[in-house]
C-alpha cells in the first residue's frame, strides 16, 4: 500500500485512505491558499456580499403576511441597496422585467416606486 502525503504539509497520513489533510489546520491553510491565488475572489466576495446585503434588505422590507408590496425607491436607497447587482431577471407575459437577489425582488414602477415581491417555490 503506497502512503499518502498531506497537501498542505506533505506529512505522510494515517487514517482513512481519502484522507486529504493531517487535521483541520492543515486543511484550512490548504484552501486558504487556493482561494488567495484566484486574484479574483475579493471581487467576486464583495459583490456575493452586496447580493446578500441586497437580498436582506428586501426580505426586511416585505412583511412575512404579504406577496407583494409597494414602496419608494428612496426606502432602499436609504438602507444600503445596491441597484447595480442582481442575481438574475423575470419577464412576465406583460413584458415587465424583475430584477431578483435569489429568491426577493422588484419591478420599478413610474415615478421611482417599486413593487418587492418573493419568488414563489415552485411545487
Amino acid at each position: 500500500m503506497e502512503n499518502k502525503n498531506c497537501l498542505a504539509c506533505n506529512k505522510i497520513l494515517k487514517g482513512r485512505v481519502d484522507k486529504k489533510f493531517c487535521d483541520d489546520y492543515c486543511r484550512n491553510n490548504y484552501n486558504n491558499l487556493q482561494k488567495s491565488k484566484n486574484q479574483n475572489s475579493v471581487y467576486v466576495k464583495n459583490i456575493n456580499n452586496t447580493l446578500l446585503k441586497n437580498r436582506k434588505i428586501l426580505e426586511n422590507i416585505l412583511p412575512e403576511t404579504e406577496e407583494l408590496i409597494k414602496i419608494p425607491q428612496q426606502k432602499l436607497l436609504d438602507k444600503g441597496f445596491v441597484f447595480k447587482y442582481h442575481t438574475h431577471t423575470y419577464k412576465n407575459k406583460k413584458e415587465q422585467v424583475y430584477f431578483f437577489c435569489y429568491d426577493y425582488g422588484y419591478l420599478p414602477l413610474e415615478n421611482n416606486w417599486l413593487l418587492v415581491v418573493k419568488r414563489k417555490e415552485e411545487k
